[in-house]
């Protein structure tokens, strides 16, 4: 009789995972085979093997299903009618790490939507699902699922999913969405009321609809660089995980960045000086992002850094295994306290001043992504009266293998 109740005890465990493993979709084949296992275990014990007594076989603690429990990747618990540990694998020790069997679930877990959970399924016997979690920013946020095992009085299985990644994901779309909602609104706004004011009080009035045309022109086009540095980023980061592998002559593309951005200089009263090391050898990366990251960085001093000069410098690390390029302006600095979130999406040290100078807060977002996927680093050192220099650093080409810190 014990050899039964600990092969329908392990059943009912079996039961309970193949029922949580096909809720992830991923894991359905593992929960056809922890099925079949089940059913196989249970024909075995009722047929018996020729009426001879199989050799005893110890037990993981909790039951028969303790093996189980332990393969299982994510945490889960078992606890009896009065709400006592009777199992547990590492995940959920590592989880809940004052988690004790034989005693009370609730000594080590301090959450009272599960607990009032596993109360109504040990006395109703029906299923439950809750989530709780993330009361602190640190903290995690947890989905579990309780159910019953079937053959054991008022037994239950907890089954814990970590859904932090996924809550913050989420939260970030959400933000994203809501950003660029409102990045575009604002010239979709104007270009309705200068249409409504050229349709009506403006129609005869060739002065202000020339005045009003222009701000239209100037409104469309910030719409569009928008929709562009969005598209550019999306392109990045759909590629990240793919390391270019082409070489690259980065103090060409300084050199031929700083000429076409000369006109734009003149417009704001500054120059730009190039200082570009000969014999540099090439990096290693994609040719087009890269002339993409130096005219970020041009566009960003210059729009900036008032007038002024802007140096543009190229030099091979120390220990050879990187090639360098820094953009400075002399311009007014930024405050520390702004210098972690620049590489934030949207994030503007002064909104007002970025939208009056053409930026779309996606420029150095734009840069970081590109520097990352090719397994580089950035930095952005600044100082309050003292201007601002932004560098990069490109792993050196060297024909084969990965970049240095891939």
């Amino acid at each position: 009789m014990r050899g039964r109740g600990a092969a329908f005890a392990a059943l009912a465990v079996m039961a309970a995972l193949a029922g949580f493993l096909s809720w992830r979709s991923e894991w359905a084949p593992a929960a056809g085979a922890v099925l079949g296992a089940a059913l196989l275990l249970r024909v075995v014990r009722e047929r018996g093997t020729s009426g001879a007594e199989r050799p005893a076989r110890r037990e993981a603690p909790g039951g028969g299903g303790g093996d189980i429990l332990a393969a299982c990747p994510d945490p889960v618990v078992t606890v009896d009618g009065r709400g006592i540990v009777t199992g547990a694998n590492e995940a959920a020790r590592a989880l809940i790490p004052a988690l004790r069997q034989g005693e009370p679930l609730a000594l080590a877990l301090r959450a009272p939507e599960v607990l009032e959970a596993l109360r109504a399924t040990a006395r109703t016997g029906e299923a439950c699902d809750v989530e709780y979690g993330a009361r602190t920013p640190g903290d995690p946020f947890l989905a579990v699922r309780l159910r019953p095992l079937e053959g054991r009085s008022a037994a239950v299985a907890l089954f814990f999913v970590d859904r932090t990644r996924e809550r913050r994901v989420e939260a970030m779309r959400v933000d994203f969405i809501a950003t660029v909602s409102h990045e575009l609104r604002t010239p979709l706004a104007s270009l309705v009321g200068f249409i409504d004011t050229l349709e009506g009080p403006a129609r005869n009035d060739p002065a202000a609809r020339g005045r009003f045309l222009g701000i239209m022109r100037d409104q469309a086009n910030r719409m569009a660089r928008l929709v562009d540095d969005l598209l550019q980023l999306s392109r990045v980061e759909l590629n990240e995980h793919v390391v270019p592998t082409e070489p690259v002559d980065l103090s060409a593309l300084a050199a031929q960045m700083g000429e076409v951005m000369t006109p734009l200089a003149h417009e704001r009263g500054a120059t730009i000086r190039l200082d570009v090391e000969d014999g540099l050898p090439p990096a290693r990366g994609d040719r087009d992002q890269i002339l993409r990251v130096v005219e970020n960085l041009v566009q960003n001093a210059l729009k900036y850094g008032g007038a002024g000069e802007v140096a543009i410098r190229t030099r091979l690390s120390e220990d050879g295994r990187w090639v360098r390029l820094s953009v400075a302006d002399r311009g007014p600095g930024i405050a520390p306290e702004h210098l972690p979130r620049l590489t934030e999406r949207f994030y503007r040290v002064s909104e007002a001043e970025s939208r009056a100078r053409g930026g779309t807060g996606l420029g150095l977002a734009i840069v970081k992504h590109i520097v990352g996927r090719h397994r580089g680093r950035l930095s952005i050192e600044s100082a309050l009266g003292k201007g601002t220099t932004v560098l990069v650093q490109l792993p050196v080409f060297t024909g084969q293998g990965r970049p240095p810190g891939a």
